[in-house]
């Protein structure tokens, strides 16, 4: 399942406009989509997989025109983060056979498809498999039945999503398994960690270009 909100500009990716500029800022919430969608046609091919997107924003007739009419289209439903992510799992979980789920955004570049498969692979031993970002918060949370206590009383959107859901989890017994630390691009001085092919030229007008 791939969360992520309709590249509209002045709604996605706001804490970089100061740097990129309303546009370069919605370019590059449209150019990390992609990305993760590419990473997640790459895992369907080597493991059996449906892939979702999971949006906010827009419908699906904008969101398939960005992004093609094959894939699995879902509208978010919940009123916070938290009950969106719960709401998408008890989804999934109920139509999949394998017992199996992923939850990722749309923000860590660097999260490959041979990563997802480790994080399948780990759900085969674990309850909660978690990718934990350098911010605090997660790139990747995987489960095998929903657990809705994990996405309940949680600070969304601060440094302390990581810390909390752990605890949450070690409270309720859970085996949990964690993989590599990656960066997420959320704000300007994430700006440094894109990948080439993903930079935008920072706003002439907002400060120095990292990428010459």
């Amino acid at each position: 399942m791939v969360f992520t909100r309709y590249p509209a500009a002045g709604r996605t990716k706001t804490r970089l406009i100061p740097a990129l500029g309303a546009a370069g800022a919605t370019e590059l919430a449209r150019r990390l989509i992609a990305h993760t969608l590419a990473q997640a046609a790459s895992l369907a091919r080597q493991r059996p997989v449906d892939v979702e997107v999971w949006f906010d924003g827009g419908d699906e007739r904008t969101l398939a025109a960005c992004f093609g009419q094959a894939l699995a289209y879902r509208q978010q439903a919940g009123a916070d983060l938290g009950a969106r992510m719960l709401h998408a799992f008890e989804r999934a979980l109920a139509h999949d056979a394998c017992g199996r789920a992923l939850l990722i955004g749309t923000d860590c570049p660097s999260r490959s498809a041979a990563l997802m498969g480790s994080a399948f692979e780990a759900l085969a031993r674990c309850d909660l498999v978690l990718g934990p970002a350098r911010d605090g918060g997660y790139y990747l949370i995987g489960l095998k039945r929903p657990i809705p206590d994990l996405f309940h009383g949680i600070t969304w959107g601060t440094s302390a999503v990581r810390a909390e859901t752990v605890a949450i989890a070690e409270r309720l017994g859970l085996a949990i398994a964690e993989l590599p630390m990656l960066e997420d691009i959320d704000r300007p001085e994430d700006l440094a960690h894109l990948p080439p092919h993903l930079a935008i030229a920072v706003d002439p007008l907002a400060g120095p270009r990292p990428h010459d």
